[in-house]
């Protein structure tokens, strides 16, 4: 079990304009990751319009999108939330305004935004929008919350490097909801003030173009020429990922408002097992604080989609050397996403899955599902939506019908071991 680190004196201010339960706000790269982010038990999801955002490579969303994705988010009690954090020059600005009230009318609950003139002209032109501010703004201590609180910001996201001590201190001392990263890939550079980028592509990390050069292979030259010895590895600059599953207590404790998984670039399988396993762990905790008991299923679920080694980041102690990744990268997860279920027969126990990765009869799968459910099994027979028998799946989005061990439902993931 783990235990509470929080201090009496803390607990006379620490619920100061805390929201009842903490958020999950999980991330959608598209409007299908969207979907399958709410169905999981995210409470809020973030995600980029087609301007202003800094994921330019994502599938980013139409107003149309938009409108589709706020009316499946309530279904569910969801919020979305959009991405406009660029630091913009000039050129940025054209039609910014005009932009934000187009959220504001497709119905988006808040906006996350770092430049100054971006949040002054939301509030001025679109005053149903929220404005959170970006990590990209780096705030590390209470004065800095302060500020923006006393600009009219409800929400402050915290940067990456900001300690539980100091996320204790800013609650105990400002009335303002906080939104840390508590999952997902981390910046080898502070902040993600990094020009690598820039300099090697000419892709501008702070306008949405990042080529994430820090996991490129690197060799070591001195006077123009290779140092390195035959059969040596190149090495990378790239940070482990951020995984704090193992410690909500103590981000609970501290009073933290919003709870935010990276990954707006990932898989569906990705963030609904992400999401998955933080829902299950926070709704336990929340149910009886007590008795809490970190169970190690969630942990495991979580490293069924770790893209690299795991760590807490800058919330107990400055990462050092050991905290970053230099030799080539093993990836961990010991699974491949391999299908979505469409449809599921009850009378017949067959289910209608959606290929996106090849598997056949032999292979050996998970099913998944909200809440924990989950099941394994052998794959025997495996038919085209026509009822023809298949060798293989191997047609990406083909539609196959097989017989599970289980009843499944839709949206339910089916993942093969690697």
């Amino acid at each position: 079990m783990t235990q509470s680190t929080l201090s009496p004196e803390y607990s006379r201010y620490g619920k100061r304009n805390r929201l009842d339960k903490p958020e999950l706000l999980a991330p959608a790269g598209s409007l299908e990751k969207l979907k399958f982010a709410v169905h999981y038990g995210a409470d809020a999801v973030y995600i980029g319009g087609q301007q202003y955002g800094l994921r330019s490579n994502a599938d980013n969303f139409s107003f149309e999108e938009m409108r589709e994705g706020v009316e499946f988010a309530a279904k569910y009690g969801a919020k979305v939330f959009v991405a406009t954090n660029i630091y913009a020059h000039q050129e940025d600005l054209d039609g910014i305004a005009d932009y934000l009230r187009q959220l504001e009318a497709a119905g988006i609950s808040a906006i996350i935004a770092a430049d100054p003139v971006i949040i002054e002209t939301a509030m001025r032109v679109a005053p149903k929008l929220e404005v959170h501010l970006s990590t990209q703004q780096s705030t590390m201590n209470w004065q800095a919350v302060q500020y923006w609180k006393d600009e009219g910001l409800p929400r402050v996201v915290l940067a990456r490097e900001t300690t539980m001590d100091e996320i204790r201190e800013m609650k105990a001392r400002v009335d303002v909801e906080l939104e840390v990263f508590i999952h997902g890939a981390m910046c080898s550079s502070v902040s993600g003030r990094c020009v690598l980028s820039n300099h090697f592509t000419d892709r501008d990390s702070n306008r949405g173009g990042c080529c994430q050069s820090c996991r490129w292979k690197y060799d070591l030259h001195a006077d123009e020429q290779s140092v390195s010895e035959p059969g040596d590895n190149l090495f990378t600059m790239g940070s482990k990922d951020l995984c704090m599953i193992q410690h909500l207590p103590d981000l609970i404790d501290a009073g933290v408002d919003s709870f935010k998984v990276e990954g707006r670039m990932k898989s569906i399988h990705y963030v609904a097992t992400v999401v998955n396993a933080y829902r299950q762990a926070i709704d336990a905790y929340m149910a009886d604080p007590e008795g809490y008991v970190l169970r190690p299923e969630w942990v495991a679920e979580i490293g069924k989609a770790a893209n690299r080694p795991l760590n807490t980041g800058f919330f107990y102690t400055v990462p050092g050397t050991e905290e970053h990744i230099y030799e080539p990268e093993e990836k961990p997860a010991p699974y491949d996403f391999a299908a979505i279920v469409l449809d599921y027969d009850a009378a017949t126990g067959i289910a209608t899955v959606q290929q996106r990765s090849h598997f056949r009869p032999g292979t050996e799968v998970e099913f998944i599902g909200p809440g924990g459910r989950q099941f394994a099994q052998h794959i025997t027979e495996i038919f085209d939506d026509e009822g023809n028998p298949l060798t293989v799946a191997r047609h990406p989005m083909q539609k196959i019908r097989l017989v599970t061990a289980q009843p499944v439902e839709p949206f339910d993931l089916m993942r093969k071991r690697i």
